[in-house]
């Protein structure tokens, strides 16, 4: 290498290759997460037997919309956690947004409903397993992203931890639905975002240990 090629390399950075690792390793562990998730939801709980029929119905769509929408905004938050001096200032709005308008979905639902079926809609018939399932199946997830994660250098370890918690909570929860025959909007405003809050709270603190580079 003679000196003008080495000062075009420090005036312009390194390769674009090796800046966009970290990139590259993010979205793998998104992946591998995702998929080690439903092989863990696959062996432990099976797919609900009437998907199919599930699927016809609106609200099945809402609840993965629910869902998703929360992992995204995880996975944003935890984007610009990862950077040191990077702002976050949008994710709280992002991350508020799905839970607001669930619970507004679910005050009409319990408006709306016979006084002796709020309990169903609230507790449905699966409410003390779903938010530790969720958190389970959030593990794969959760420890591929913190691998991934401390290649981007985070400095603001626990609330990266806790941005890592609820993108792996939101992935898992997104993956559970296809097991889950709840549907009902009091039991996915509390529980659902009970399961994702489990892994958040994991994340802070352990944030500080997994994510130190």
């Amino acid at each position: 290498m003679n000196t003008d090629d080495l000062v075009t390399m420090l005036a312009t950075g390194p390769a674009a290759g090796i800046a966009n690792a970290p990139k590259y390793r993010f979205v793998a562990a998104i992946g591998w997460g995702a998929l080690g998730a439903t092989l863990l939801m696959a062996i432990l709980l099976g797919v609900r037997h009437d998907l199919a029929d599930a699927v016809s119905r609106p609200m099945f769509w809402v609840k993965l919309g629910y869902v998703v929408s929360l992992a995204a905004a995880g996975l944003f938050a935890l984007s610009r956690l990862a950077r040191p001096g990077a702002r976050v200032a949008g994710a709280a709005f992002g991350l508020a947004a799905p839970v607001l308008l669930m619970w507004l979905i679910a005050a009409i639902e319990l408006t709306a409903a016979d006084p002796a079926k709020l309990s169903d809609l609230v507790f449905g018939r699966t409410w003390a397993s779903c938010p530790l399932l969720i958190a389970t199946l959030s593990v794969p997830t959760f420890a591929a992203m913190a691998w991934a994660t401390k290649g981007f250098a985070p400095t603001r370890l626990r609330l990266a931890g806790a941005a890592l918690g609820l993108a792996s909570g939101g992935i898992a929860a997104a993956v559970y639905s296809l097991h889950c025959p709840e549907m009902a909007a009091p039991f996915l405003g509390l529980w659902y975002l009970a399961g994702l809050l489990i892994p958040a709270a994991l994340g802070v603190l352990s944030g500080p240990l997994l994510l130190r580079w």
